[in-house]
């Protein structure tokens, strides 16, 4: 249960991410989750969005430096605890958390979770096994 994610690195300056958003929505591809990292220099822009191979391309194209990489997605109700109760279960396996970041389709409804672990196979066996729902790219993209 991986879900493909695009990341781009992009120069610390004004425009860039205008620039980046132009290009996707010119070729009609649906950014559904994104997350911006940034240093004193650069930074690192994470897209899940409806069309990777796509937005790979014309971002290629556009003279981005464009990466791909899995993560995964999980589903928990958007209360008080959620993120909570997936940390307890990775840190218990003693699995580290390299990067994460969330989005709410809905208020009230579930939050989905994007994680980068270290070990992704050993991660998605733990979810799996706790009974977390984990979601494919495609069901992000029809959220």
């Amino acid at each position: 249960m991986r879900v493909e994610q695009i990341a781009v690195f992009l120069e610390n300056k004004s425009g860039r991410l205008a620039e980046i958003t132009r290009v996707l929505a010119e070729n009609n591809i649906n950014i559904r989750a994104l997350s911006v990292a940034d240093t004193a220099d650069f930074g690192i822009l994470r897209l899940i969005v409806d069309k990777v191979d796509l937005a790979k391309d014309v971002l290629r194209k556009g003279g981005f430096t464009v990466g791909k990489t899995n993560v995964v997605a999980v589903e928990v109700p958007d209360r008080t605890g959620g993120l909570a109760s997936v940390l307890e279960v990775v840190t218990e396996a003693e699995i580290n958390v390299e990067y994460m970041y969330a989005f709410v389709n809905k208020s009230g409804s579930d939050a989905v979770l994007i994680f980068r672990f270290e070990e992704m196979d050993k991660a998605i066996d733990v979810l799996q096994e706790k009974g977390f729902t984990l979601l494919t790219g495609a069901q992000i993209c029809s959220l």
